[in-house]
């Protein structure tokens, strides 16, 4: 008889993870700056090097492009990860081998095979648009989690690109649509990111808005009435079914990624929301076991930073001020450090939430951003359009990566001038975070990179089942 032993990429545990052997490779995806139009250039998936003995460090080695023009690549994850060691559904034969990539745009979802060379991954598999809205009834796949029983795929909107939106699943093996996850959806109508508290069968999804509401850009009449995203949902794994929402307020609106802790004894997680209505800031809020129930607070605010009207691009000129728009956050395996993108300001914060009810700010850098134009230490002299925007965590976290763009249409109203890629790393040390001056990672004019993950596992991918 033959035994295979688990993937070593997975881990029982967030601390055996944090003790494993350091990333050497990332995948970044990059969406074509002109979206495929008149240029027909194709999105692409660029393989950078993090080995610091190497000699192409903080470098594309390879590139891969996709077959058809137009998908605008986006998020992305790996087909498995250490949740395939969950003893309610255990799959430890499972490889962390295959790059789930769905076009936002497109609907069509790529297959990337990494194992033959993880330098030089390839495409093996491609889900057309028609069999993804004939098995699940949804378009627009945006988020991708390993779970233990299948690949969850989040997804924005329905077969007609309105809603709702929500979760289907894949399998395993085939990587074949199985269907809608969804059971009984209660007052969930936008979708957006989702997570879990995997040993207590809660999942936790949250809101952005519909096709038509994003795929042109911010709608200024629906924001200002509020019309986006401004909850989260909780929901029974196992019975799929709605439990609860969590209303954030009317002045809150889009409620993007969700950052659960990553210890499965903890029962709390962190949403950020991208603008208040009120003033313009943007906020961190703390979902939590209230007894039998669950609550939210607020826990972080980051105020707007005043600026002269000349100095803004057109959609924020009546403001007089640049907001902060978080975009992104990402939480260290340890649970200890949060870190938050501001892509509007450009900053890049960092918060102790040993206390996640009281966080504490330890630091903060700048690069990019509407106003400021931050420049990187390698060039001093060359200010950056763009700004911190997709952030991933190593698992020992020490190295914080970074990426600028957001989403093409969104690009062009923050960043008129057009964003020029680039890819920056900021070590975490003891007395804070450093930008790595070494490592700056300019893309082609064609393509802007978007989110990163890391060879061997991040903070943003996997799913632990024992402390």
């Amino acid at each position: 008889m033959k035994f295979t032993s688990p993937d070593p990429t997975f881990y029982p545990s967030a601390r055996l993870a944090m003790e494993g052997p350091r990333e050497e490779l990332a995948y970044v995806v990059a969406l074509a700056a002109d979206g495929g139009g008149p240029s027909g250039i194709p999105d692409g998936l660029a393989v950078v090097d993090l080995d610091p003995t190497s000699a192409g460090y903080g470098t594309i080695v390879h590139w891969l492009s996709a077959p058809t023009a137009g998908d605008e690549l986006h998020h992305f994850g790996w087909n498995a990860c250490s949740s395939a060691l969950c003893p309610y559904a255990p799959h430890p034969h499972l490889e962390r081998r295959y790059l789930i990539i769905p076009g936002i745009r497109s609907s069509r979802i790529y297959v990337i095979d990494t194992k033959a060379d993880p330098r030089r991954p390839e495409i093996v598999k491609r889900i057309e648009p028609e069999q993804l809205i004939r098995r699940t009834g949804y378009t627009r796949p945006h988020t991708v989690h390993c779970g233990p029983d299948g690949i969850y795929i989040s997804a924005l909107g329905d077969g007609k690109g309105d809603g709702p939106g929500g979760i289907f699943l894949l399998d395993h093996y085939s990587f074949e649509p199985l269907g809608r996850w969804e059971i009984d959806r209660g007052p969930q109508f936008f979708a957006y990111d989702f997570w879990w508290h995997i040993n207590q069968d809660i999942l936790i999804s949250s809101e952005w808005g519909v096709p038509w509401m994003l795929e042109d850009g911010v709608l200024p009449e629906q924001l200002m009435k509020g019309a986006y995203g401004r909850a989260l949902h909780v929901w029974d794994i196992r019975k799929r079914r709605h439990l609860q929402k969590l209303d954030l307020g009317e002045d809150q609106q889009m409620v993007l990624e969700v950052r659960p802790a990553h210890d499965p004894r903890k029962t709390y997680g962190f949403t950020g929301v991208v603008l208040s209505l009120k003033d313009l800031s943007s906020s961190v809020w703390l979902w939590h076991r209230d007894g039998d129930r669950w609550a939210i607070q607020k826990v972080i605010e980051i105020p707007a930073e005043p600026a002269p009207e000349e100095e803004l691009p057109p959609l924020l000129k009546s403001f007089r001020a640049v907001p902060p728009l978080l975009t992104d956050l990402d939480l260290s395996l340890d649970d200890r450090f949060l870190y938050l993108s501001c892509w509007g300001t450009g900053e890049l914060l960092q918060y102790d939430v040993t206390d996640p009810f009281h966080p504490k700010r330890v630091s903060g850098l700048r690069l990019g951003g509407i106003r400021r134009s931050a420049a990187h230490p390698s060039s001093p002299e060359k200010p950056l359009n763009g700004g911190c925007q997709m952030v991933e965590v190593s698992r020992d976290g020490k190295r914080v990566y970074l990426t600028n763009s957001l989403y093409r249409a969104w690009d062009e109203q923050f960043y008129p001038a057009g964003i020029r890629g680039w890819m920056a790393l900021a070590h975490a040390e003891e007395e804070g975070l450093r930008w790595d001056e070494k490592f700056f990672v300019e893309f082609p004019a064609t393509h802007r990179p978007h989110q990163i993950r890391l060879q061997g596992g991040d903070c943003s991918t996997d799913s632990f089942c024992f402390p």
